[in-house]
């Protein structure tokens, strides 16, 4: 990185003034050992190796020289690698917008003895690969001597030994970035610091009785201090998905409305940024997306509603972005705590319609079902073990809907299985819009109803209805005594 100018010192304190620097970098790389093949700048995004993106090429002549250039005002600093031409061969090293530096290595020695001309930062870079080599030495002597203990005593001498040298790689770090406050590795290290529980014993409002939660909370509560979002070189680095998945899958409650106010609070701090904005909405979407968390799909639909159909995804083509929203549409419809859509629809036996709007029950069990569907074949016949042994008990009712099969084929498929007591349906003029409302892309898919006929769980199976079931109650239990005191 460029030394710190009057001009670098007036924008930290954040005057604006007109810059003549160019944009994008220069770099020229000299490996003579490596002649007539190409090398390639590559860079992270947001992910650890093995996953990397090149941004860059160049071709190194007879001598092991290789230049790389660009004015690209778009260029984004980071940790950026040297990739030779076999595709396993690197080293990594800092990347400023602006920067103009000198690179020269030997690829017999890499990732060792890569030595830098004007870039400061990577001197000071280098400087700290080589502390962490002492330390990662350290670190195998002490799991030896770990291993080695013959008793308590030594154990816990090990473990002192242990806590005093990650305080030496600590202050390593807090002491770099006092030393050089803004600077992109001073940021990494900020990104990387993990919160540090105060000592002692922390105590409720009433001053007496311990708070068995504070480390949690303090945990949770400090966790995004030292990660600026606001620096979008942090995204070519491996430590943004990490974190989200740490704060998101670990420290975050599983229930949708906390996922969408913390997701909330997240793409708030990143908001001003391209990349990591950009990263952060895309990796909370997916996530909610493919969580096998029930109810999940209603944060989902949050984050479509109100980030991607208000222009927020500005990476999505017409067409991506089409595809979000109609995803959402027809979740939207059947997402836990709505009122289900009604389903009316011959029934397959009696042929008179049944509305399962009109079923009187505490509990009712939607059950979208192919008699051709080989998983359904196995599901059917052990959901009706579990109804026998405890569902019915609990009032539940059961409306099956039959999605594909002639009415001969569903019908030796309910009497072969016994099935006649439950209220069961089927699309014969496939005129029903039900495969929408309840978003049923495979089968079978099961959703279960309160009283009110709101929905209480979705794609459920055999397994864990009793247990959803169970869980209403006890809330109804709860809300009992609370409104008793």
């Amino acid at each position: 990185m460029k030394k710190i100018t009057l001009f670098a010192t007036l924008l930290l304190m954040g005057l604006s003034l007109q810059s003549t620097a160019r944009n994008g970098y220069k770099i020229h790389l000299k490996i003579p050992d490596v002649k007539d093949s190409m090398v390639f700048l590559a860079h992270y995004y947001g992910k650890p190796l093995p996953t990397i993106y090149k941004r860059d090429s160049a071709r190194f002549d007879k001598n092991g020289n290789a230049e790389f250039f660009t004015t690209d005002s778009s260029f984004v600093g980071g940790i950026y690698m040297m990739l030779l031409s076999d595709k396993k061969t690197y080293f990594e090293f800092l990347l400023n917008s602006n920067d103009d530096m000198t690179i020269t290595a030997s690829v017999s020695k890499l990732p060792e003895g890569v030595k830098f001309k004007n870039s400061p930062e990577n001197e000071r870079f280098q400087g700290y690969v080589d502390f962490l080599k002492v330390y990662s030495k350290g670190q195998e002597a002490l799991k030896d001597e770990l291993a080695a203990a013959k008793s308590v005593e030594d154990t816990a001498a090990v473990r002192k030994k242990a806590g005093k040298t990650a305080k030496d790689l600590t202050n390593y770090r807090h002491d770099y970035v006092a030393k050089f406050p803004g600077t992109l590795l001073a940021n990494i290290f900020n990104a990387l610091e993990v919160p540090q529980i105060p000592e002692g014993d922390h105590f409720l409002e009433d001053g007496k009785t311990k708070d068995s939660t504070f480390a949690y909370k303090y945990y949770k509560a400090h966790f995004w201090d030292g990660f600026n979002y606001q620096d979008d070189r942090l995204i070519h680095t491996p430590i943004l998905d990490a974190k989200l998945e740490e704060y998101m899958n670990k420290l975050v409650l599983p229930w949708p409305d906390s996922v969408e106010h913390e997701s909330d609070v997240l793409l708030k701090k990143a908001h001003g940024t391209k990349d990591l904005y950009k990263y952060t909405l895309w990796w909370l979407t997916r996530n909610v997306e493919n969580s096998k968390v029930m109810g999940m799909d209603e944060a989902f639909v949050y984050l479509v509603e109100n980030y991607y159909m208000k222009g927020e995804a500005f990476w999505l083509s017409n067409e991506e972005l089409t595809k979000y929203q109609d995803r959402a549409m027809k979740i939207a419809p059947n997402v836990i705590g709505n009122v289900a859509p009604e389903v009316k629809l011959p029934n397959v036996l009696t042929k008179k319609e049944e509305s399962m709007q009109a079923i009187k029950s505490p509990y009712t069990l939607l059950v979208f079902y192919s008699p051709d569907c080989g998983h359904c074949q196995h599901e059917i016949p052990a959901l009706d073990t579990v109804y026998e042994t405890s569902l019915k008990a609990k009032g539940v009712k059961v409306m099956t809907v039959a999605t594909e099969g002639d009415q001969k084929k569903i019908a030796d498929f309910l009497i072969k299985h016994k099935l006649e007591k439950w209220t069961n349906t089927w699309d014969n003029e496939h005129v029903g819009d039900w495969r929408g409302k309840y978003d049923v892309y495979s089968t079978p898919t099961i959703y279960l109803m309160d009283d009110k006929k709101i929905i209480r769980g979705k794609r459920l199976d055999h397994t864990n209805i009793l247990s959803v079931i169970e869980m209403q109650e006890r809330k109804a239990r709860d809300k009992a005594k609370n409104s008793k005191k």
